[in-house]
């Protein structure tokens, strides 16, 4: 079993090797420098996980050799929560808390033989996967109702719920373990899940339409998508009639299920006329972008000088004004009432 077990880390490490030089030349690429950049950083922390987690380095090495390994390993967990929110929000960008945070996690784990016999201690080291491994979820599962990418609805989710469910399993056998250190039989369980998670990554990075996906300069273009189909064309003549004449945007709670069922076509149709035919990643980014045309319209007109912009905002669909604040803010830079005041000193 430990030739087996040392075989599989070995082809993991060598896989996450290929992952780190397929990531590597888009670095500084212009749409997924983020995702590029925390996947490199997870890759890396997942080969010293596979290395550190090993029966043996945690059976012959003293906690003190262990200790830089046990830091960088439990720093994996909030590299993950980053890499699913870098996945799944289009608007995602890389904070100087992010990397302190990292810090911490990884500080905690390097010095836990500082604190070996304190039990709350290592209940924190248990808790930390498992905290972020619920995050990792949550930004899987929070935004799923409104993402209108067919291909990241179709495959992310499975790779990235799939790295919290291997977590929450790791962090729950350690626990039940006399010691906190896997069995023989747990261990090749672990690499054998990890190294099946990390293929199916590899796969979609190494499949012939990879260029696509980052978009390289002087790469041949994608065929030309398909002619929308005659339903696909009803649908959205009925949506721009409904969200244009008829101000669909301005129902409070508005959801793509809800607004299907009035244009009474499946969600699956409609996320494709969104998404392909209007150019949107996201249902509440779309709805949003409607209601934001309308208030800067208004905020701008001297008819409506004297309307608060509090009115405003419930009347284009808000439901509160902070929410309306924060979303015309990251539109335009400015605060509803800086805009107007801007807009009508020019007018």
């Amino acid at each position: 079993m430990a030739l087996i077990d040392a075989g599989l880390r070995g082809a993991l490490v060598a896989l996450l090797a290929l992952v780190i030089a397929i990531l590597l030349p888009h670095w500084r690429h212009a749409r997924h420098a983020h995702v590029v950049r925390i996947g490199i950083l997870l890759a890396l922390s997942l080969a010293v996980q596979a290395i550190s987690a090993s029966p043996w380095v945690e059976r012959e090495l003293r906690c003190a050799a262990q200790s830089p390994g046990i830091g960088i390993s439990l720093g994996t967990a909030v590299l993950f929560w980053l890499f699913a929110r870098a996945v799944f929000e289009d608007g995602f960008r890389l904070r100087a808390w992010h990397a302190a945070l990292w810090a911490a996690v990884a500080l905690f784990g390097a010095t836990i033989c500082l604190w070996s016999h304190w039990w709350p201690a290592w209940m924190l080291l248990r808790a930390i996967p498992i905290a972020f491994a619920l995050l990792g979820l949550t930004a899987v599962a929070g935004p799923w109702r409104v993402d209108l990418v067919e291909k990241r609805r179709r495959w992310r989710g499975l790779v990235v719920g799939g790295g919290a469910a291997y977590a929450l399993v790791m962090v729950a056998q350690r626990i039940g373990s006399a010691n906190g250190s896997l069995s023989e039989g747990a261990a090749l369980g672990d690499v054998a899940m990890l190294l099946a998670l990390t293929s199916t990554m590899a796969w979609q990075l190494l499949m012939p339409r990879a260029a696509g996906l980052w978009g390289e300069a002087g790469a041949p273009p994608p065929p030309p998508p398909p002619a929308a189909d005659a339903q696909d064309q009803a649908v959205a003549a009925e949506l721009a009639r409904l969200m244009g004449q008829q101000r669909g945007y301005a129902q409070e709670g508005l959801s793509l299920a809800g607004l299907a069922e009035r244009l009474r076509t499946p969600e699956y149709r409609l996320r494709r006329v969104i998404n392909q035919g209007l150019g949107h990643r996201n249902f509440t980014a779309y709805v949003n972008g409607l209601r934001l045309a309308e208030a800067k319209r208004r905020l701008a007109d001297p008819a409506e000088r004297q309307l608060p912009v509090l009115t405003i905002a419930l009347d284009v669909g808000f439901g509160s004004i902070g929410p309306f604040n924060r979303a015309f803010k990251a539109d335009t830079g400015l605060t509803p009432t800086e805009f107007r005041q801007r807009a009508l000193a020019d007018s």
